[in-house]
């Protein structure tokens, strides 16, 4: 049976070999791990960030960074970016093939989440968002919170300029017009898993008026949203445009083109950086493969070395009947088995190492990364047993090729 079955020999080998196996296989898991997680997680920074930019057809903004405005309006990172003239608003709203040009304004917060002035088109992103709670906001000083905002339903809240979290032990100390403003929270928006789970968003004349700035109407006037009154409109550091079809959002694009304003579709200016992660990624993922190749030529040296430290056991082996195949075998399968178990160990850990940096940088960059293993990620493991398992058949050749006699003489 001994000569038919490796496996028994193999099992007592391993058994024997303990430590040496566990560090074997420990070296190619923590190899495998990092190329997976490398290429998993630059997976999930794309898809999270093209998935939280889906609210934004067509995005308006005064000349300047494209990458910028992108940032700021779309991601909610805090920056100073130049007002777009109130005049655009009125070109925009009134604009052919526009269903709404909502004005995104900012610079107000509450315990650290962005307060952002808008119209309720935009909170119900065109009516296809219905809020889980409550309505959308219909007169000044109601608010419509995230899904990721700790405000029940009907709270009353004062915001503070800026995005300062105020904690416990400091002395909040807002300013006498922020102190004159209060907002009712009415509704609460369904998850987006992305940063305007923990924005608050409420009707933008009254983002105009806490700053000392015409409201958009004439005064006294309760109306929100357009039309607007051209005589009190006040300049918008964004625009949310959502164009009535694709051919519409290429002419308003075209048309809103000019030395005043910049107008862009946030997809390309993330294809521009998702070609910078790209080239990231592939440098990180040769660096990857580099490793994996030298971390399994390392371990089939010390695997080397250890085969042919148990040369006598070999030759006892083929002395007793065993065949050159059989010997072979044991040694091939023992190298396998260690790379195989490696490699699974090593997707494990790079998928759950790719899990919790995903739900790190959600916290900092604000949008949910989902990590899910694919081709890629196969492919590189399949690689990596595959080039070991041929690798394998070295220190198998050599114990195969060993004479009996010399094997039981040097031992």
């Amino acid at each position: 049976m001994m000569r038919f079955n490796p496996l028994p020999l193999v099992r007592a080998d391993l058994r024997r070999s303990r430590l040496l196996a566990a560090v074997t296989v420990l070296l190619i898991a923590i190899s495998v791990a990092t190329g997976v997680a490398v290429i998993s997680q630059e997976r999930a920074l794309r898809q999270g960030s093209a998935r939280a930019a889906d609210d934004f057809d067509l995005l308006l903004g005064a000349p300047g960074s494209s990458t910028q405005l992108v940032l700021t309006a779309v991601y909610l990172r805090a920056q100073a970016i130049p007002m777009l003239d109130a005049d655009l608003l009125l070109q925009a709203s009134g604009a052919a093939g526009v269903k709404y040009a909502a004005p995104i304004a900012f610079g107000d917060s509450w315990q650290g989440h962005p307060i952002i002035g808008t119209i309720a088109d935009f909170a119900s992103r065109g009516a296809t968002l219905t809020p889980t709670q409550g309505r959308l906001f219909q007169s000044r000083g109601e608010a419509v919170v995230g899904a990721g905002v700790d405000l029940a339903m009907g709270a009353v809240f004062t915001p503070a300029h800026g995005r300062h979290v105020v904690h416990d032990d400091e002395a909040a100390a807002p300013d006498a017009a922020h102190e004159a403003i209060h907002y009712t929270v009415v509704g609460r928006l369904p998850a987006r898993n992305n940063i305007w789970d923990s924005a608050i968003l409420v009707p933008v004349e009254d983002v105009w008026q806490v700053h000392g700035l015409p409201i958009g109407h004439a005064s006294g006037s309760a109306q929100l949203g357009p039309p607007w009154d051209a005589s009190a409109l006040a300049g918008v550091p964004a625009i949310a445009i959502k164009p009535e079809s694709v051919a519409a959002a290429y002419r308003l694009r075209g048309q809103f083109r000019t030395s005043r304003s910049l107008a862009l579709f946030p997809a390309e200016v993330l294809n521009d950086l998702y070609l910078t992660l790209g080239n990231v990624r592939d440098l990180m993922s040769v660096l990857a493969i580099m490793t994996q190749v030298l971390v399994v030529s390392a371990v089939l040296m010390a695997l080397l070395v250890g085969f042919l430290a148990r040369q006598r056991q070999f030759a006892v082996l083929r002395a007793i009947g065993a065949s050159r195949l059989y010997v072979f075998s044991v040694v091939w399968i023992e190298v396998l088995l260690l790379i195989v178990c490696g490699a699974l160990i090593g997707s494990t850990l790079g998928w759950i190492g790719a899990n919790a940096l995903s739900h790190w940088l959600q916290s900092q960059v604000g949008f949910a990364m989902p990590v899910r293993l694919g081709a890629a990620e196969a492919l590189l493991v399949a690689a990596l047993v595959l080039l070991g398992a041929l690798v394998a058949m070295l220190p198998a050749w050599l114990v195969f090729r060993r004479p009996i006699a010399e094997g039981l003489v040097s031992a």
